[in-house]
């Protein structure tokens, strides 16, 4: 046991390098503990929430759902989330650690809309990833055949309500299954015996197939698939298109708070750094702290050591100046060289 993103979780289960190849080979089941939601209420819901975040919440179709971020005015990242249509109500997912701060920077522009954001207590999620994780599933009673990535579906899984959550298309073979949650008109029901009920699903998975995946393997996984944590490689000072996070932005949607900046890096063509891939061949940096140093050549932020045919791969996530990508794929950071290379990593 330990803490990963702030939350007490499982590390591993014995064999991180086992545990991750289930997630890439196979199928894994964790406990999704460090996500938390937000139920999103009010007649106003649709107009003010759309204006809140980047993308086009307002034309999503029930049970669908799309990547945001949340900008303060100078267009700087406060957060991320996934937020999904449930018909009377949105559901916002995001970290834990997000959560508090999310919710009173968004409050504040709460005037005279009739709007409630409610943070979730005492609910339950599992995932389930890997190319093996659909089998997985229906061989556990989970039907997810035909559901596209951010959907959702309410289900029935040993005569327990539970609702079901597809991954974007940077996760496949992602599922998460949450517990507690109720109708779309009443978003947030309570625990209800979540955890007993998670238990009886989470041993059916294992039953299926589903090896039981730790946040170490999670974490490497993660950067292999080349996908930013916020707090670790999206902080507070970044702006959305440094990311590379394209699928959180739209264009055409009109105005939200931040995207006057949004907008004006887009007519200028392109920001001074952008979100990367690294390979370490003689030694692993440290990863950066704090704000970013946007002079910096390079900057990493997230780090991992990948078994591979030839032995351990030493790979990392950062930052990378489009000067220094101008010049060639290697770059020297602190006397140590770096090759620059496409997400998501192919080991």
């Amino acid at each position: 046991m330990g803490t990963y993103n702030g939350v007490e979780t499982a590390l591993s289960f014995g064999s991180p390098a086992g545990e991750l190849a289930a997630l890439r080979q196979g199928c894994g089941v964790f406990a999704v503990a460090w996500r938390s939601l937000i139920a999103v209420t009010g007649k106003d819901r649709v107009r003010w929430l759309h204006n809140m975040v980047t993308n086009n919440v307002r034309d999503l179709a029930v049970n669908r759902g799309n990547y945001n971020f949340v900008l303060n005015a100078q267009g700087r990242i406060l957060g991320d989330m996934c937020i999904f249509n449930r018909g009377e109500s949105f559901l916002l997912e995001t970290d834990t650690s997000q959560v508090e701060t999310l919710v009173n920077a968004m409050k504040r522009f709460i005037i005279m809309d009739k709007v409630e954001l409610t943070p979730a207590a005492g609910l339950t999620a599992l995932g389930v990833c890997g190319p093996e994780a659909a089998k997985t599933l229906a061989t556990a009673g989970v039907d997810i055949s035909g559901m596209a990535a951010m959907e959702t579906r309410e289900i029935s899984v040993a005569g327990h309500s539970v609702t079901v959550i597809a991954g974007p298309e940077s996760k496949p073979g992602w599922y998460e299954i949450w517990l507690g949650l109720s109708t779309p008109d009443q978003p947030i029901n309570g625990p209800d015996d979540s955890s007993s009920h998670a238990q009886e699903i989470w041993a059916k998975l294992i039953g299926a197939g589903a090896l039981p995946v730790g946040s170490e393997a999670l974490e490497t996984w993660r950067i292999l698939r080349g996908i930013p944590q916020y707090g670790q490689d999206i902080r507070n000072s970044d702006l959305p298109q440094e990311t590379c996070q394209t699928t959180a932005l739209n264009f055409t949607k009109g105005c939200y708070i931040g995207q006057e900046i949004v907008e004006r890096i887009r007519s200028r063509g392109h920001v001074h750094r952008q979100f990367s891939g690294f390979e370490f061949p003689a030694g692993v940096p440290e990863p950066a702290k704090g704000e970013p140093d946007r002079k910096a050549m390079a900057e990493i932020t997230s780090v991992a050591r990948v078994p591979a045919a030839e032995g351990t791969k030493n790979i990392g996530l950062g930052y990378v100046r489009r000067e220094v990508l101008a010049a060639g794929p290697e770059v020297d950071l602190n006397g140590l060289t770096i090759r620059v290379v496409e997400l998501p990593f192919e080991i």
